[in-house]
């Protein structure tokens, strides 16, 4: 049924996922926290999607299909679909009976909420001493700002990522799309696998993930603090351009498409300017290190630009490959799906849904040789799997159907 991010005859003679038997309860909201219960789903883990019975926000982010949310199918891969309200004490147990024999709880509600509703760390842990919780926030559990509403956009903002992005002359540039996120939700899963592995392995118990979604971005930036810290330098916005070498930026090819170029190389710079006709600047003094390079951007991206503007896309890319220089043809998405790298790895796979029919989305994140992950099943209907997990838990239809006029599932 599921399509695998190995070829059909390596994933037939494969062991099960690494995470088969790991039992993730996600009861967190958007994205962040439930990516990592994703990137845990996609190799192996039973993971469990608590919802509040009106449906996570997702539902309701970005494009649908027939009234059918098309995020929900990607960022709920892999999770079986419940309902459950926490802020009524039936919820409050039902939650406790889900994590009494689970190896993960994954929540993202602001610090203070889990203890309000008597759901703390010293409960939970109690009840099962070998769960870890990944408790994922905007500033952590602690702090001047822990209880602020936090989403990626201000991680965004407050790590200095928008301040290096976008034109010298422009405003300051958000992504568009959770970056932040999503580099939490990397990290969260790295996070829990730590624990996981301490806890089988080193002889330790559950513990708690305090993930600040303000930090993984920050971490990723370079050494911003390091060079502020010893030369007191403030990294400004530079465009396309990099402060380190030159030629790099975006260009215009003959026929109206894009290309990106990186020469972080000294031998790949040296390459470019052969491949443009501009071997004699390889002999300046300042062209022997990136950094002086890229005081001389405007010098060498007339020259880069001025070749690329006379040859089409497919001429550049040729050429760059038979000089064996980086270079790459800025793709939208509707290219990315034609791309015979991209089908070669199987990046894109379709997945049978029951709502939808067939659906393209994004494979796993890599490949392993021995115990692949795969997708199973894209996200699930409101309250699909209620039945079933709540089944498991001793709960009949009679008992069932009261819950949810009570508003508990």
């Amino acid at each position: 049924m599921s399509t695998a991010n190995q070829p059909e005859e390596t994933q037939q003679g494969g062991a099960a996922p690494p995470l088969t038997g790991v039992k993730v309860v996600d009861a967190a909201t958007l994205f962040a926290g439930p990516l990592a219960a994703t990137i845990l789903g996609d190799f192996g883990a039973d993971v469990i999607k608590i919802e509040h019975p009106k449906g996570d926000p997702v539902r309701w982010h970005g494009h649908s299909k027939d009234g059918v949310p098309l995020w929900w199918k990607v960022i709920s891969r892999n999770k079986r679909a419940i309902t459950l309200n926490f802020s009524r004490p039936e919820g409050q147990e039902l939650l406790l009976d889900l994590i009494a024999d689970a190896d993960v709880l994954i929540e993202n509600f602001r610090p203070g909420t889990l203890e309000r509703w008597n759901l703390g760390w010293g409960r939970l842990h109690a009840h099962n001493p070998k769960l870890v919780l990944l408790r994922m926030t905007g500033f952590g559990q602690f702090g001047p700002y822990a209880h602020r509403p936090g989403f990626g956009t201000l991680a965004e903002s407050m790590s200095g990522f928008a301040h290096i992005t976008g034109q010298p002359d422009s405003t300051p540039t958000l992504p568009p799309f959770g970056l932040a996120d999503g580099i939490a939700g990397l990290a969260g899963a790295i996070a829990t696998m730590m624990c996981l592995y301490n806890r089988n392995f080193g002889g330790g118990q559950g513990q708690v993930v305090d993930l600040a979604i303000i930090e993984p971005i920050l971490s990723i930036l370079g050494p911003q603090p390091t060079v502020f810290d010893q030369l007191g330098i403030i990294q400004t916005r530079t465009g396309n351009r990099s402060g380190n070498n030159a030629p790099r930026n975006t260009y215009r090819t003959g026929d109206g498409r894009w290309v990106a170029i990186s020469t972080s190389a000294q031998s790949i710079a040296e390459r470019v300017m052969r491949l443009v006709g501009h071997s004699e600047v390889i002999e300046e003094p300042w062209f022997k290190s990136g950094a002086e390079r890229a005081k001389h951007a405007d010098t060498l991206d007339a020259m880069v630009g001025g070749w690329i503007a006379e040859h089409s896309l497919e001429d550049v890319v040729k050429a760059f490959e038979e000089a064996e220089a980086a270079v790459a043809p800025i793709y939208d998405v509707s290219d990315i799906m034609r791309d015979p790298q991209y089908q070669a790895l199987q990046s894109i796979v379709t997945i049978p849904d029951d709502e939808l029919g067939p659906i393209k989305m994004q494979n796993v994140l890599f490949r392993l040789s021995q115990t692949p992950g795969r997708i199973r099943w894209a996200g699930r209907r409101l309250g699909q799997d209620n039945e079933e997990v709540y089944g498991a838990l001793g709960f009949g239809p009679e008992r069932l159907a009261q819950l949810r006029e009570q508003g508990v599932i």
